[in-house]
């Protein structure tokens, strides 16, 4: 989380993501576990148990610089928003031969801190929880999907579902604290 620390510790550092940040957590991501870490796909991709097929591979630069220019023209939106965007369109992209999945968690999660200008505390983290249950996740993928193939943005089923991660997440934190109302709040939530 070096990256966090690097834009909350130096404020004054305006933050503007690029798509050579996600490359960068890509290879951190998969170096030695494959072959294209911290490349974009070398060429045309299924993926599996979706509807979706992703954008010809040289149209993948393209659609991450305009994903990171929304991002960065969209800064004072909510790091909730900024984050469930992230998540959803890195994932229709799918500019990686592998690791997509885990690249657009962190790269989400990432943004999310650097906008709420902190290392979130707490375990389990988002991207933690999702990799338990993936369930939730995929079905936020594919109702934004849905709603991208009507011509339209919308992401509120990844909204709710990363507040009420945050919310577990958080929530950690005063249960371990000791509060037993934070207790009783995070077992509702799970």
């Amino acid at each position: 989380m070096k990256i966090v620390e690097a834009y909350v510790i130096a404020p004054d550092r305006p933050f503007r993501l690029r798509p050579s940040i996600i490359l960068q957590l890509h290879d951190a991501a998969l170096n030695g576990l494959s072959a294209y870490a911290g490349n974009w796909r070398p060429g045309p991709l299924e993926i599996s148990k979706s509807k979706h097929k992703p954008p010809d591979r040289i149209l993948v630069p393209e659609f991450v610089e305009d994903m990171c220019d929304y991002v960065n023209d969209h800064w004072e939106s909510t790091a909730v928003h900024l984050a469930a965007y992230l998540m959803w369109r890195l994932n229709w992209i799918h500019p990686f031969d592998d690791g997509n999945g885990r690249t657009s968690r962190i790269v989400s999660y990432i943004v999310m801190c650097i906008r709420l200008g902190t290392k979130l505390p707490g375990t389990p983290s988002i991207p933690e929880q999702i990799s338990k249950d993936r369930r939730p996740y995929f079905a936020a993928i594919e109702a934004a999907d849905a709603a991208c193939l009507e011509g339209r943005l919308d992401v509120s089923e990844m909204e709710k579902l990363l507040t009420g991660m945050l919310a577990t997440q958080l929530l950690s934190v005063v249960r371990d604290a000791g509060g037993t109302i934070a207790g009783a709040l995070l077992q509702k939530l799970q």
